[in-house]
């Protein structure tokens, strides 16, 4: 009770602090929260999954006969071709990942997408039907039947697909903002527009039957087409996506150390304030002194009063964050396809407050520990 009095003696100051504590909180998740979905692709992946892809760079497609021979492979359990479609919907502002595959083997690779038995029958009977994730289908509009054009820019012409499915994920970590339509159906057009750009694939995604043999399965795929013109690099999923956070990791790093730099401008607020509280009242804690209690009491009060007001003006900050996230990651629809506050952001969250709360009581607390009687009485007079 004396510690909550001591909080609101001084309203505006004790609001102003909390207001700023809630702000660098909830800056803090969000940021967290940006890094994590930048690191969605990776942290979602399947060690049982490869990527095969031209040794050179992705620009570079592999023959399709690359298929067979990967199968050959020991350790190989299946494989599909893959090509990255780059599509453009009604405007180019309206971007999303675009996929063509080898609707059998690749879904089957990818149980946790999950679709309706109806659904995945239509599509697969259907040689221009496409799948959209749940998250991408309702951002705009898409129902089953609907048709969506495409402008092709790698593929050129308009492409015209009918939605036969509607994907949800297994949890809130798939990525629910992919567009899936038939390899076959692709490959036979763009052979009759274009008969070189035939039976080729953009990347082979390959699935292993134990995931521990992933490096030698990898060394063996590559050692396969070794010295021919299209010499292959295959690696874990997870790598296939690191690699492209890598492009932008200097981005990362920034809004990292963004994330820190918040709570530390915050940490020093708060200091500030618990200083000024501690000096006003010195003359008390030495009247505590005389009346019996000891140092390590008047340094709890200090401690408590700190602690409380930044972990109840984190919970404030950690409440915000959710909301916050959830209109963040609509209006950034595809460019952050999985974006959610996870547990580890709350965790630091409240990491943050501890440390916030603990460091800027410390001093005030050492130095009203150490308080003479008579000099704090001396300053009440």
């Amino acid at each position: 009770m004396l510690v909550l009095r001591n909080l609101f003696r001084h309203k505006l100051r004790t609001i102003l602090t909390a207001l700023g504590i809630v702000v660098a909180i909830a800056s803090f998740g969000i940021l967290r929260t940006i890094v994590d979905a930048w690191y969605a692709g990776a942290n979602a992946s399947n060690s049982a999954r490869l990527v095969t892809r031209s040794s050179v760079s992705l620009v570079f497609p592999l023959p399709l006969t690359y298929a067979q021979k990967i199968r050959q492979v020991d350790g190989v359990e299946s494989v599909a071709a893959v090509n990255w479609f780059g599509g453009v919907y009604i405007t180019e502002r309206n971007f999303f990942p675009q996929f063509a595959i080898q609707a059998p083997a690749y879904l089957a690779m990818y149980p946790e997408l999950l679709l309706d038995d109806a659904e995945r029958k239509a599509f697969d009977t259907d040689r221009k039907g496409a799948l959209a994730g749940r998250k991408l289908a309702e951002q705009y509009g898409w129902k089953i039947g609907d048709t969506i054009p495409l402008r092709g820019t790698i593929f050129p012409g308009t492409w015209t697909f009918t939605l036969r499915g509607i994907y949800d994920g297994a949890d809130k970590t798939v990525d629910q903002s992919t567009f899936f339509f038939h390899w076959d159906y692709l490959n036979e057009t763009v052979k009759q527009s274009f008969p070189r750009r035939g039976d080729q694939a953009g990347l082979f995604v390959v699935r292993i039957r134990d995931p521990g043999q992933a490096a030698s399965v990898s060394q063996a795929v590559d050692a396969t087409f070794a010295n021919s013109l299209a010499e292959t690099l295959t690696e874990t999923e997870k790598a296939f996506q690191l690699s492209f956070v890598a492009m932008t990791e200097a981005i990362l790093v920034a809004i990292q150390a963004v994330s820190y730099v918040v709570i530390l401008i915050i940490m020093a607020v708060m200091a500030n304030t618990m200083a000024m509280t501690a000096r006003e009242r010195y003359g008390e804690y030495a009247t505590l002194k005389a009346l019996g209690f000891s140092s390590l009491f008047v340094a709890g009060l200090i401690a408590a009063e700190s602690m409380g007001l930044a972990l109840a003006a984190a919970a404030f900050g950690i409440a915000v964050t959710f909301p916050l996230a959830n209109a963040f990651g609509d209006a950034m629809g595809s460019l952050f396809p999985v974006f959610y506050v996870s547990q580890e952001t709350v965790a630091l969250q409240v990491g943050a407050a501890l440390v916030v709360g603990l460091v800027a009581a410390a001093v005030p607390a050492w130095n009203a520990a150490r308080v003479k009687i008579v000099d704090g009485l001396r300053a009440v007079a």
